[in-house]
């Protein structure tokens, strides 16, 4: 069988968690999951992960249950367990240097102090694996950002919310069908790089 793509949201478990900024990982993998009738079971690498297919592409979807700031733990578990290359994974994650409801993939790249993300960073010993950020905004005022990332959505970014994970969702099948390369091109927005 081949190797599958492991497709891995980032956030927090637990109920009081759903809604906060933090969790916009989460909630792409939970639509993309929805899209494409695969349902969260089982419980491995401390990740709700179920294994499934896209268009006949084998592939892994993942919510580490490690708290954000140690995805690593669960994702290179899961890494070394399904023999999957680092530019076989994709990570979906919040930027709080991109404007909410904007969403950028990228080949790879450093953290940008993503916590969740400079984790996975050295439990791969790499950089180079693909990813899709998640614009949820700057904090406001002089909110301090680990703050702000634990809020929930406002209500109105709530009623956004749906159009912007249908959005996400279809940048990971863009992904899975096409590759990182030409699902840049398709979802990235040109001049504003």
């Amino acid at each position: 069988m081949p190797t599958p793509i492991l497709i891995a949201g980032l956030g927090n478990p637990g109920k009081e968690h759903r809604l906060n900024r933090h969790n916009v990982g989460f909630m792409v993998v939970d639509e993309f999951a929805k899209r494409n009738a695969i349902e969260f079971k089982r419980v491995r690498f401390d990740a709700l992960v179920e294994k499934g297919t896209f268009h006949d592409i084998p592939i892994v979807v993942a919510k580490p249950r490690t708290f954000m700031n140690l995805s690593g733990i669960s994702l290179a578990g899961m890494a070394r367990f399904y023999k999957v290359a680092p530019e076989q994974i994709l990570v979906i994650y919040d930027d709080v240097d991109l404007d909410f409801g904007r969403i950028r993939l990228r080949s790879e790249g450093g953290s940008s102090g993503q916590k969740g993300m400079k984790s996975i960073i050295e439990r791969l010993g790499t950089q180079a694996f693909p990813r899709l950020r998640v614009g949820i905004g700057r904090p406001p005022g002089r909110m301090q950002t680990p703050d702000y990332v634990l809020q929930d959505f406002s209500k109105q970014e709530q009623k956004e919310l749906p159009f912007i994970l249908d959005i996400a969702a279809r940048a990971i099948e863009s992904f899975l069908l096409e590759g990182i390369e030409a699902a840049m091109n398709s979802f990235n927005q040109k001049g504003d790089e």
